[in-house]
Formats: C-alpha cells, sequence, structure tokens
C-alpha cells in the first residue's frame, strides 16, 4: 500500500555531484550513477535563501509504475441541482471516479568545461550547483504544466485587477469546503503586484498559511490558486541517474561532454475542484 507523504529533506553521505564525480574519474567516457533517492530533493544550493518550488506544494506517493487513484470531480449543472444542499455545499455534488497517471523522465544537462575534470572536488561542486539547479528548474516547468493542462482546473477570466482576481479565486475554493493554501505565480506579478501591497502577503500567510511557488512557467497575469496539497499528489519513483550521454539536438551551441541528470516523476489530481486558474479576459 503506497503512503502520501511530506517533502523531506534527503540525508545523504556524499553529493549526488561527489559520487558522480568519483565515477566520471574511473570511466570518463562511460561514468553513471544511480541513486535511490530523487536527487532534487537533496538540492540545497539555495538552502540559505529559500524559494518554494511546485514539489514543495505536493505531497508525495511513492511509485515507479502507473498509479491508480480515486478522484472527485465538479458536476455537471443538472447534477448539482440533483443533490440536496449543494447550493451552500458545493463539493456535496462532486462525481466520484477514479484516475490514473504514471511517472515520466525528467532530464536536465550541462557541458563539463574543459579542464574542471582534473579537479574532482570542482567537478563535484559544479555539478551540484550547476545540473541539480537546471534539473530543479525542468522538474518545476514539468510539474507546472502537469496542473496547469489538467483538463478539469476551471478557468477564472478576470478584467478587475490582478489581486481582485486572485481573492476571488481564495473564495471560490473555500465556497467548495478548502482551504486556498497555495499559488503557483510568475515571479514579475510576485514583484510587481502582491509585494508591499498594505501588508497582503501576511495577511494571507497568516490566515491560510499561503505558499507561493513562483516561477518562470506560468504567464504574467496568471495565477493557479488552490487546496493544492489536499487536491494533488507528486508521484515519484525515487530513483535518479547522471550519466555521460549524447545529448539530443540543440541542448548546446558547441561540442563537448555532456552529463545528463534524469528523475522520474508526474502528478495525479485527486480534486481539480479545488482549483482555479486565473487569466486575464482576452
Amino acid at each position: 500500500m503506497s503512503t502520501d507523504t511530506a517533502p523531506a529533506a534527503i540525508a545523504v553521505k556524499q553529493s549526488p555531484g561527489q559520487a558522480f564525480a568519483r565515477a566520471f574519474a574511473a570511466d570518463p567516457g562511460r561514468a553513471e550513477v544511480s541513486f535511490d533517492y530523487t536527487i532534487t530533493e537533496a538540492h540545497e544550493p539555495t538552502k540559505d535563501r529559500p524559494r518554494l518550488t511546485v514539489r514543495n506544494l505536493l505531497k508525495v506517493r511513492p511509485t515507479d509504475d502507473v498509479a491508480r487513484f480515486w478522484t472527485e470531480s465538479r458536476p455537471t449543472a443538472d447534477e448539482q441541482k440533483a443533490v440536496r444542499g449543494s447550493d451552500v455545499r458545493r463539493e456535496a455534488a462532486f462525481r466520484f471516479g477514479m484516475g490514473e497517471a504514471g511517472v515520466h523522465p525528467i532530464r536536465a544537462w550541462v557541458q563539463i568545461p574543459n579542464g574542471l575534470a582534473d579537479d574532482p572536488d570542482a567537478l563535484a561542486t559544479f555539478l551540484d550547483y550547476r545540473l541539480l539547479v537546471r534539473l530543479a528548474t525542468a522538474e518545476n516547468l514539468a510539474l507546472t504544466n502537469a496542473l496547469l493542462d489538467h483538463p478539469e482546473i476551471a478557468r477564472l477570466p478576470y478584467d478587475t485587477d490582478y489581486v481582485t482576481a486572485v481573492l476571488t479565486a481564495c473564495d471560490e475554493v473555500e465556497q467548495s469546503g478548502a482551504t486556498p493554501h497555495a499559488m503557483i505565480i510568475n515571479p514579475n506579478d510576485y514583484y510587481h503586484r502582491l509585494v508591499g501591497r498594505n501588508g497582503l502577503l501576511a495577511d494571507l500567510a497568516a490566515g491560510n498559511g499561503m505558499k507561493i511557488s513562483r516561477n518562470r512557467w506560468i504567464s504574467p497575469g496568471s495565477a493557479l490558486v488552490g487546496d493544492i496539497s489536499v487536491a494533488a499528489r507528486l508521484l515519484d519513483a525515487r530513483h535518479s541517474v547522471i550519466r555521460v550521454a549524447e545529448p539530443p539536438p540543440g541542448t548546446f551551441a558547441r561540442p563537448g561532454v555532456a552529463v545528463c541528470a534524469e528523475v522520474y516523476e508526474g502528478v495525479a489530481v485527486h480534486l481539480p475542484g479545488l482549483f482555479y486558474l486565473v487569466t486575464p479576459a482576452s
């Protein structure tokens, strides 16, 4: 039986970069190291300046295959009318069902600069700080798109101001019996529309425990608001690989020794009715 868990720091005896640097010194042409955990969890270059990723918003369900899971989806208008009390308890009319999702490879690449491999410690630091940063970025992109592309997440177009639209989405989540505890927004909106707005961020943190993941994968002017830790799960195979490999065309502008890092993840959306995507009206 699988168990949902909160994201947790991974204690390792040596960093992913150190493990690969040792393998690369032994066999530069075919170096490959496998890990029995997801190496983005061990990623700590930004530990002294914390910034939430989408991974940090989700509870984890370990799985190495396709996962089947329960769902509750928004009803049709006729179905909602047929359920007593659903005018004030929207969730009473949610439709019960089953869903299916699997894990997929998420990859990132770097090239080893000429001469760096002569210093294994410097190579390890480079991989821990640059390859894992790129992998965390690729992971953030994949998880954000998995949520944004879900067909049952409601859109809330707005022609008012951004803050009013975000707060409207928070209200919609609570009208379904949940708590809007997390948002995914573009950094431009975070710094230009939310920071310094009469204590708005402090109010949301105090009242909702609001967590904000800011990333470039959601369009400026939009926001995904929801009870994310309740409504979705991160499917995590708990397996990672770092290896020397031939990169796909277009990965780099110049030839060189390429290293790929790979994790295997997916997203299961149990309650799409607890998400709202705020978007500017066209």
